[in-house]
């Protein structure tokens, strides 16, 4: 160390005015700002270079010493018998934890569970129903040496994705009461989670997504004593969807923790937040779709690196396939070869200390503290959601992107540019990959989620009918 020291003490610092002097020479006579400025989508301008003069006296988030993360796997609880069969298969297969995607209230916990070692394996479930009475078979299951289990309960962000409460906004409320009192005695289970990766994929901004999931948090904080009590002894769950602007990603996460800590000190409580990170919907295609394994590597990187705990890969083909055994495999052995090839177990702090991720982590955390309390000084964010404010921002946001990307401003390699004209999906596609048009009455207007590619995938599978006919 001594010997590295020294090494650099024959080097005399250089400024940052120095650094810029010696730039603008050499663009002999081209605007500094016009050529190597670039402003991102949230507003924040990004510069050719950082160093110590942009972090220089000023407080950072840093993760925990002891921080680790799990590879997931999402599973279809449709079928229990199968759900557990396959359970126990990915957890053979190197799946560390598992995310049961439960969609109706008839679910057998017993045969769900079965054989599983609960107090190894880390358990999330994501429920398309809000009952009580059938949460208490799966609470007979759970001892208190359980390695966790997460509700995920989200009635907020049912209301953002759907339009409607599950039952009524009155009802909804009184049954999470219900359960915070089942839990009570339950340590290992942690009720609450706000879903994020809703406005992500729907094409709101990081800024945005921070500030609108630290709100949807307070909502909760907010929902009394008995909630407050829990999140501080249980913690809360944020899922995270991470999208390709690999760095911002990674303050994104860096942020969220920082301004949850934040917003904990106002509650008179420290503790971390739980969260589950996914790539982004946004940015995947059905063309060249190859392509899509790239783009999930580097955001599970980026949700590494960010300091998530639990990242669950997406299938390169999740847009257009059922699952299926070879995609699952795929998405679950780029996480194995980031953790154990790759020694992304120990990178988790790599990203301290770094001069550019310091700074925008700070911007974006200041960026979306501000528009945070402008949500709550308009009533704070469900009054927000209820009058459409904070969809038509939403909008604006994702319409600012499409324009870029329609334009070819953001590139996506097989779909914007470099198209391979050969490429034919018609015929391939098991799954609808288009925003839904569903004529159904709503309390709100819904958060819609779209791809960027959409409109460009719809005018080749035309163009290939059209070929065929």
């Amino acid at each position: 160390m001594d010997k590295i020291k020294s090494l650099f003490s024959e080097f005399a610092p250089v400024s940052a005015k120095q650094w810029k002097q010696k730039i603008q020479f050499d663009l002999k006579g081209a605007d500094y700002n016009e050529a190597l400025l670039f402003e991102s989508l949230e507003g924040i301008t990004v510069k050719p270079f950082y160093n110590s003069e942009d972090v220089e006296n000023k407080v950072n988030y840093t993760l925990p010493e002891n921080h680790l993360w799990s590879i997931a796997q999402q599973v279809y609880s449709g079928n229990h018998e199968l759900a557990n069969k396959k359970a126990l298969d990915v957890l053979q297969r190197g799946a560390e934890s598992l995310i049961f995607h439960v969609p109706e209230a008839s679910v057998d916990f017993a045969q769900l569970l079965k054989d599983l070692n609960l107090n190894a394996t880390r358990i999330h479930f994501q429920f398309d129903f809000l009952e009580p009475e059938r949460l208490q078979a799966l609470f007979g299951l759970i001892n208190s040496k359980s390695a966790g289990i997460h509700l995920n309960l989200d009635i907020i962000g049912n209301l953002a994705k759907t339009g409607n409460w599950y039952h009524n906004k009155s009802k909804d409320h009184q049954f999470v009461d219900e359960i915070l009192q089942m839990v009570k005695k339950q340590d290992a289970v942690s009720i609450i989670s706000v879903d994020m990766a809703c406005y992500q994929n729907a094409g709101a901004n990081i800024v945005q997504q921070l500030a609108y999931g630290l709100s949807q948090a307070n909502e909760y904080l907010n929902h009394g004593p008995e909630m407050v009590s829990h999140i501080n002894k249980k913690s809360i769950t944020f899922k995270v969807a991470v999208g390709g602007n690999y760095f911002f990603e990674i303050a994104k996460l860096r942020a969220l923790r920082w301004l949850w800590k934040s917003l904990a000190h106002e509650y008179q409580f420290e503790v971390e937040p739980h969260i589950v990170a996914t790539p982004s919907l946004r940015n995947k295609t059905i063309y060249d779709y190859n392509v899509n394994m790239l783009r999930t590597n580097s955001e599970c990187m980026a949700a590494v690196l960010g300091g998530a705990n639990t990242v669950c890969n997406l299938a390169y083909d999740a847009v257009y396939h059922k699952d299926n055994e070879f995609g699952e495999r795929i998405a679950r052995n780029q996480l194995l070869l980031l953790k154990h090839e790759s020694y992304f177990d120990e990178a988790v702090h790599a990203a301290n200390g770094t001069y550019f991720i310091e700074a925008i982590t700070k911007q974006i955390a200041e960026e979306a503290l501000a528009l945070f309390k402008q949500l709550e000084a308009g009533g704070g964010f469900l009054n927000q959601h209820q009058n459409g404010t904070i969809q038509r921002k939403i909008k604006e946001s994702a319409q600012k992107e499409q324009a870029l990307f329609d334009t070819g401003g953001q590139v996506s390699i097989g779909t914007n540019a470099y198209q391979n004209k050969e490429d034919c999906m018609k015929g391939n596609l098991e799954l609808y990959p288009f925003v839904k048009t569903d004529k159904r009455k709503t309390e709100i207007e819904p958060v819609i989620q779209k791809r960027l590619a959409e409109a460009i995938e719809i005018k080749r599978l035309k163009a290939e009918q059209t070929q065929t006919m």
